[in-house]
């Protein structure tokens, strides 16, 4: 099914949904088995995100984009607990086991593998993974939050981790201006469409007031301004308005994404 239409299947199968940490989760696992890996496309996700120009080495984040299609489907059935639309991505975590080219052919697989309680709602843990002759050479593990009430009480001010007091002692190697258009244009080269990305109008009902950048381009940001190859780990703390001024802070394995508004991401390689 295009990602396109799957996305506006979610759409509709999330209505009336009331996400709870103790629903069920489908015992789905989908799995794509021989994944063509297009060199253009792939050229323009890594001009998008700021990786260099690449030859036939595919970035660390791109599997990821791979395999959206098949988590879009899982979240999109109308047994998945949760609404696809507004699904705010809120971890991840990446290991290449080895490098991936454009000649392989990889099996690409995503399952859901829990819910879990968050303070501001309920997260789902969703696992993709690429394997080459039934061996896994690339495995990410995400986690995406439906955001509703909880009973929990309310956190006074920013929240945890994300407020200028947070910032930390860690050194601003770069700086990026990011355009009001920047949803747009990663939600060409991923095929992520989902509005809280697109446009102030589109995000505004889904309770953001401007559009917020996609999590994985922020990650995949900073793995291309970082060099990082094998793995990375993130949180991402809050979401970056668009348009926006961020800074990259890295020593050693950690690093962070911020900006006046305080700690967007924090992560470690």
């Amino acid at each position: 099914m295009p990602l396109l239409l799957t996305l506006g299947r979610g759409a509709l199968t999330g209505l009336g949904k009331h996400p709870s940490a103790g629903a069920a989760l489908p015992p789905l696992r989908l799995t794509d088995p021989r994944v063509r890996i297009d060199p253009a496309r792939m050229a323009r996700y890594a001009e998008v995100c700021g990786y260099p120009p690449l030859t036939d080495r595919v970035p660390l984040t791109y599997p990821h984009i791979l395999g959206f299609p098949l988590a879009a489907r899982i979240m999109a059935a109308r047994d998945f607990p949760l609404p696809l639309m507004g699904l705010v991505h809120t971890s991840i975590e990446i290991t290449a086991h080895r490098p991936l080219t454009t000649a392989d052919r990889p099996e690409i697989a995503v399952h859901a593998e829990e819910l879990r309680p968050h303070r501001r709602g309920t997260e789902a843990v969703l696992v993709t993974e690429a394997r080459i002759e039934g061996a896994a050479v690339w495995t990410d593990r995400s986690t995406y939050l439906a955001r509703h009430p909880t009973g929990a009480p309310p956190t006074e001010g920013a929240e945890p981790g994300t407020g200028p007091q947070d910032a930390g002692a860690l050194p601003v190697v770069e700086e990026w201006r990011l355009p009001a258009g920047l949803g747009r244009r990663h939600a060409r080269v991923s095929g992520d469409y989902n509005p809280i990305h697109l446009h102030a109008l589109t995000a505004r009902p889904l309770g953001f007031p401007r559009a917020i950048a996609h999590g994985m381009w922020t990650i995949a940001r900073c793995a291309a301004a970082l060099g990082l190859d094998e793995r990375v780990r993130a949180h991402f703390r809050a979401p970056v308005p668009l348009p926006s001024t961020v800074a990259l802070a890295a020593a050693g394995h950690r690093f962070e994404l911020r900006s006046p508004r305080g700690v967007h991401l924090t992560g470690s390689s």
